[in-house]
């Protein structure tokens, strides 16, 4: 048997999200959220679910670390809910709500778990939406303000921060395409809201620049890789649309000062403008410690006029899909990371997130998901191939440690190592859960 090693530094760990398995969705001063509301809305969220009670890690956060402790993770990744800390957005501080992010992490150290915090996952304050949200340029101040009472309060603990989780899927999912909350569907407010994030974004690392603290700050893009299905020029021009979409618009700004041109003009063209003020580029382009990356899916795709925003049309080639509908192409993984990192050099790469879902569920309490270890296995050969190729990816978190609320599916799609009974919120570990404790182990994947 042929095995790949990584590195014996390798960070191995899991990620979840505050709204998305916390519950306690009122309890010890927690305001409303704009998912509170979002998932209140028909017709929004599948069957009408939403994260009143999710996985109640609120309450049994300390039988979720257990489970890392049995799993075997170093790391783990979690996200801090902005209307724990303030449930207004600004204004008045709760203290319970950081109260229980302290009892937390110091649970997480004392199983020698080190935490990696999230500082925004979506969970806008419902007050701040009600104001304009992301739309409004003063987000973007109140984010730093609630970012530097956290990192005040919790940087003693913490050494590795992430700003903003996903900003495509807050700015263009949620304000474009509409599926996420506040479900907006205009192209200018897309446009506005990425660039109030990126400032956002910015002024959180400026501020723990000032603060002087120990540790590493970045952030954590979601990227995709579409391979052009012909060498035609239109295919290969979609495809680089698409994937810019992605990479380049959220990650140009920070690593380069500037947003791409090829994409400012495209969607000049289309109506919408990015409102850049004086210093504004300076600040996104705050220099950052390390770079989250998110990779599910890719596929390869040509030009379609009527395939959406960038004209970039995914081909049906056969191949397999996760039970929410996603194809697996792990060689788009090698792929867009060796992009970034040829784009924007050696800056450390750590995979906040990489899962699959399937809704397998329990039979004599064991939870058979093979198609999610073949997922898994598949995406590591790649990630190592990565690191053979001398780009410095430094740790890896498996999305996710819990079946969860998969925000607009509900609970109807599980990514969890652990299978959650919605009913009675009892934990079963997947053989997926199994397969990766070996994994973490030996530091070694079959080849």
């Amino acid at each position: 048997m042929r095995t790949v090693q990584f590195p014996q530094d390798f960070a191995w760990g899991a990620a979840t999200a505050a709204y998305q398995i916390e519950g306690a969705y009122n309890e010890d001063g927690r305001g409303m959220s704009i998912w509170d509301t979002f998932s209140r809305i028909p017709g929004k969220v599948d069957n009408m679910d939403n994260g009143d009670v999710a996985c109640d890690s609120y309450h049994l956060y300390h039988e979720d670390i257990a489970l890392m402790k049995k799993l075997g993770i170093t790391s783990y990744r979690f996200s801090i809910a902005w209307p724990r800390i303030f449930p207004e957005g600004t204004g008045e501080l709760n203290a319970k709500g950081l109260e229980f992010y302290h009892a937390f992490v110091d649970a997480l150290l004392e199983n020698g778990i080190e935490p990696v915090c999230t500082l925004y996952h979506w969970d806008l304050p419902q007050s701040l939406q009600d104001s304009g949200g992301w739309e409004n340029r003063d987000t973007a101040h109140a984010f730093a303000a609630y970012a530097e009472t956290v990192f005040r309060s919790l940087g003693g603990k913490i050494k590795k921060w992430l700003t903003i989780n996903e900003p495509w899927c807050v700015s263009f999912l949620s304000n474009y395409l509409g599926i996420h909350a506040p479900g907006n569907k205009d192209l200018q407010t897309a446009v506005t809201v990425a660039h109030h994030l990126l400032l956002a974004h910015g002024s959180a690392v400026r501020k723990f620049r000032e603060l002087g603290l120990a540790g590493e700050i970045g952030y954590a893009p979601n990227v995709t890789w579409m391979e052009p299905y012909s060498g035609r020029k239109k295919d290969i021009e979609a495809c680089k649309r698409e994937i810019g979409w992605y990479v380049e618009w959220f990650m140009d700004p920070v690593f380069k000062g500037e947003y791409p041109s090829f994409l400012v003009k495209w969607f000049r063209e289309k109506g919408a403008e990015v409102p850049i003020q004086k210093g504004d580029m300076e600040l996104i382009h705050e220099k950052i410690d390390i770079l989250g990356i998110n990779y599910y899916s890719g596929a390869l795709a040509k030009y379609d006029e009527s395939a959406g925003l960038t004209a970039c049309k995914p081909v049906e080639m056969g191949e397999d899909r996760t039970d929410i509908g996603w194809p697996i192409y792990p060689e788009g993984f090698y792929k867009v990371l060796s992009h970034i990192n040829s784009r924007y050099g050696d800056i450390p790469v750590y995979i906040t997130e990489n899962g699959a879902c399937y809704n397998d569920g329990p039979d004599n309490g064991i939870v058979a998901d093979a198609k999610r270890i073949g997922y898994l296995h598949r995406h590591l050969l790649q990630l190592h191939r990565c690191i053979s190729s001398g780009i410095p990816v430094k740790g890896y978190f498996a999305w996710s440690l819990l079946d969860n609320f998969e925000w607009s599916y509900g609970y109807s799609m599980r990514f969890g190592l652990v299978h959650v009974d919605y009913d009675t919120l009892a934990r079963t570990p997947k053989d997926s859960f199994y397969w990766y404790q070996d994994v973490i182990a030996t530091g070694e994947v079959e080849s």
